[in-house]
């Protein structure tokens, strides 16, 4: 039962991840490129921490290397925080006068 609840959380990660880096518009085509653009401009600032915190708690482990499930699952949940602070960002940014 343990793996089938793990497995639960890990797609519930994976698509809260995705939910926070959506970014709606009036047309399905324009979502989905603004939602990749949004993946694709956040994705190296969310694996550079990934892998900064993964050597952090292999060095106090001494070594022991962290699984990959458990590095996407950190990946996710850090892409989650850096989703939602860029949609605050964008949000009240567009009400700004520039």
């Amino acid at each position: 039962m343990q793996g089938v609840k793990e497995k639960v959380s890990f797609y519930l990660t994976a698509a809260g991840y995705l939910l926070f880096n959506l970014r709606p518009a009036a047309d399905l085509a324009v979502t989905v490129q603004s939602t990749l653009w949004q993946i694709l401009q956040t994705a190296p600032y969310v694996a550079g921490i990934t892998w900064f915190i993964v050597a952090v708690l292999q060095y106090m482990s001494d070594g022991e290397k962290v699984p990959w499930e458990r590095r996407f699952r950190l990946f996710f949940t850090i892409g989650i925080f850096a989703g939602l602070v860029y949609a605050i960002i964008e949000y009240t940014a567009k009400g700004t006068a520039q």
